[in-house]
């Protein structure tokens, strides 16, 4: 028997994605892996069951056996990242049992403990490193690309004027400005999106790096008198900066935020709270009727006012605070999901059809969290407090056929 993995509905309150599509199924090709399916998994976000048996997809009786039957489990949000009801499948989980999805391991340490104390290898989809050969498997740059799109639209709908330029009987309609805040996958698209909506866009980054893929999406590119050494660590992620750094940026910005209808902040370092970028001051001089799409929310937001999951309005301005934008576009979002866990899960599959963990390589060091009755990662280790790690620790673990 190959390898069969595992995918169940997800649980977690809200969440539509699910972690594998039909069309997904094809990056396996000879591999052997099959895929066990919990009977309704995809069908919130518009694939139904019919869809995946005629891929092959075999349907489970329940959850249960999905879980019992499974070497690997494939989901989009494991324990870590679904804290309110992911600890009910911690009970099904077997020792040696591989899980790959989202976890939040750099916060959700009691997780990671619970995995480890499972005896589960889990390999968490937000700890892929940004390097050339974990490109196809990049899931946060994915999710990202859905919610600087879907931020765009939240400002749209809910903005007292249109984006475009328009001309009319009446005269001529000014187009609306809008500034993103962070040039990373989600403010491009952001960009792009507002552009394509007709708007005047303006975008900033504490990278000067990015100045010239901001202005190639036809937006301007805003300098303020503010440097900012090493903004990225190694792994392509923002880094944190000192609070005196935000204090001047905050200062330098003021004025930039007034000038514009919108603004949507992208800015979030993984692991720590979002930064606040925009104080209540600052959202009391821009004009009233003006937008706030808050991308960081989750993470406490970049905006001073920002309300996880909320609408704030201060002084006639809208301070939105989305959480998990990209299960409001489930159909898309977990086809690109599926891609990236499909093409990470067949990488780890070598010639014969065995799932081998190398610890040495790359990919497999920066995203596996839990290994062997162990928290492996370094980084979860050291927020942890713990030690590390003895030099004879298992290397590998292989899941025969």
């Amino acid at each position: 028997m190959g390898i069969v993995a595992g995918v169940v509905t997800e649980s977690a309150r809200g969440e539509r994605r699910v972690a594998m599509v039909p069309s997904a199924l094809a990056v396996f090709g000879k591999t052997g892996i099959q895929i066990l399916m919990e009977p309704g998994a995809g069908t919130a976000a518009g694939f139904p069951d019919a869809d995946y048996t005629e891929k092959g997809v075999r349907l489970a009786r329940s959850r249960a056996e999905v879980f019992a039957e499974a070497n690997v489990i494939l989901q989009v949000r494991s324990l870590g990242a679904n804290p309110e009801t992911g600890a009910e499948d911690l009970s099904l989980i077997r020792p040696g049992q591989v899980v790959i999805g989202f976890g939040e391991p750099l916060t959700a340490f009691d997780a990671a403990r619970s995995l480890a104390a499972r005896r589960a290898s889990f390999l968490a989809m937000e700890l892929m490193p940004r390097i050339t050969r974990a490109q196809s498997m990049d899931a946060l740059s994915s999710m990202a690309t859905i919610a600087g799109y879907k931020a765009v639209l939240i400002a749209a709908d809910s903005l007292n004027r249109m984006f475009p330029m328009l001309m009319t009987a009446a005269g001529t309609l000014a187009p609306a400005r809008v500034l993103v805040i962070g040039a990373g996958v989600a403010g491009l698209q952001a960009i792009a999106t507002a552009r394509r909506l007709g708007a005047v866009v303006s975008g900033y980054d504490i990278r000067d790096v990015v100045k010239e893929q901001i202005e190639s999406l036809g937006a301007r590119f805003v300098v303020l008198d503010v440097k900012a050494d090493a903004a990225q660590d190694k792994g392509g992620y923002a880094k944190a900066m000192s609070e005196d750094f935000y204090r001047r940026q905050r200062e330098a910005m003021a004025a930039v935020l007034a000038q514009n209808n919108v603004v949507i902040t992208t800015a979030a370092v993984p692991g720590r709270k979002a930064p606040i970028l925009i104080t209540r001051e600052m959202v009391a001089r821009m004009t009233p009727g003006s937008a706030i799409v808050d991308i960081a929310a989750e993470r406490g937001g970049n905006c001073e006012l920002t309300r996880p999951g909320e609408v704030v309005e201060a002084n006639g301005v809208r301070i939105f605070g989305p959480v998990n934008l990209p299960s409001a576009v489930p159909y898309h979002a977990s086809q690109m999901y599926a891609k990236n866990i499909a093409t990470f899960l067949k990488y780890l599959v070598n010639k014969e059809g065995n799932l081998v963990l190398h610890r040495d390589d790359e990919i497999v060091k920066e995203t596996l969290v839990t290994h062997e009755g162990e928290v492996v990662h370094p980084r979860v280790r050291e927020l942890l407090g713990l030690p590390e790690l003895q030099a004879n620790m298992p290397q590998a673990v292989t899941q025969e056929k």
